[in-house]
């Protein structure tokens, strides 16, 4: 097992494979759709079935795994239909959480969004699609924790749960990490002059293209 794994690996058997999977899901290296080979991942994370069972109803009751009846567990697949919910619940979630974000920034947040933004712009400039896409989730949460609203933030992150394995998917292409770098910019000019009307609206703007990439996405079946 690598160190890598190793430094991750929480108390019990459960959590560290929990914690596993879900990254593994996330991050596009259990593709959308993609039957879950238990016995290989037992292996893999040198555990036996019974915490990976454990893992996998835990999933599937946060909508990331799907379990067909004499056929075992799948990734989760979305339909439009789910990522437009999905992308407009985020939006009333997350235009709450930056509001409250923008009256209470505290002293560096800024600074800390224009480190972040830098790592997201090497990983654009690089093609690293993984790098950019756990850059770009820091950059949001940044934000959306600001808020002090743990509860909220709770919530939205199991709905980018949900879609960031899709998301790595349309940052394979150059222009979508033009202009996600593009929008970062801009909102980080709004943030700066505390406009919280124009930072809301970026973000707005920021998720419809991202609809507007995934639904693409999902309607070619080689992306699926």
């Amino acid at each position: 097992m690598s160190s890598a794994v190793q430094k991750r690996r929480p108390q019990t058997a459960q959590q560290f494979v929990l914690e596993e999977l879900r990254r593994a899901i996330t991050s596009g290296e259990l593709r959308p759709g993609g039957a879950i080979r238990q016995e290989a991942l037992a292996a893999r994370f040198e555990v036996s079935r019974v915490p990976l069972r454990e893992a996998l109803k835990a999933l599937e009751a946060e909508g990331l795994v799907v379990h067909h009846v004499h056929r075992g567990y799948f990734v989760a697949e979305l339909s439009l239909d789910d990522l437009e919910e999905i992308y407009r619940i985020r939006e009333l979630l997350e235009t709450e959480a930056v509001r409250t974000a923008v009256r209470r920034l505290p002293e560096g947040a800024i600074g800390t969004l224009e480190e972040i933004q830098d790592e997201v712009e090497r990983a654009a400039d690089a093609g690293d699609v993984a790098a950019m896409a756990a850059a770009n989730r820091r950059f949001h949460f940044t934000l959306i924790e600001a808020s002090g609203m743990p509860r909220l933030v709770r919530l939205v992150t199991t709905l980018w749960d949900s879609t960031d394995a899709y998301r790595s998917l349309y940052y394979t292409d150059s222009p979508h990490r033009a202009q996600a770098v593009r929008e970062h910019r801009a909102v980080i000019a709004a943030l700066r002059r505390r406009d919280e009307d124009s930072t809301v609206r970026h973000l707005d703007e920021h998720r419809a293209h991202a609809v507007a990439a995934l639904r693409e996405v999902l309607e070619t079946p080689e992306g699926t």
